[in-house]
């Protein structure tokens, strides 16, 4: 992929943390503001459910999660990854790529 070319992904956030509390609002708002200096901006979609199978020792993982999607390029997602992991204390972290061909239109022309 292009390093400069801006791509639109998928991260998939922790809701809860590992102890299943809810994380409170104030530390989302930070991952928020760190995404937006990277990407200049986010859309955040509702609280979502799922299940994974940690491939060290087989169990069952069930998780809430908020998918939140960003236009940014490869490298910045990678940094966005590893902040995720750290900023949320996880084990793994999820992001896919929704699409390579972004389009920006603004009033304005620029």
């Amino acid at each position: 992929m292009d390093e400069l070319k801006k791509y639109m992904w998928e991260i998939l956030v922790p809701y809860n943390d590992n102890r299943g509390e809810k994380y409170p609002i104030e530390h989302h708002h930070k991952w928020d503001d760190y995404v937006k200096k990277i990407s200049g901006g986010l859309t955040i979609h509702k609280v979502a459910k799922g299940q994974w199978i940690n491939p060290f020792n087989g169990m069952l993982l069930k998780d809430r999660m908020i998918p939140v999607r960003i236009i940014c390029a490869e490298n910045e997602i990678e940094n966005i990854i590893q902040f995720t992991i750290n900023h949320y204390d996880q084990q793994a972290v999820l992001a896919y790529e929704i699409s390579n061909n972004v389009k920006i239109r603004y009033k304005n022309g620029r």
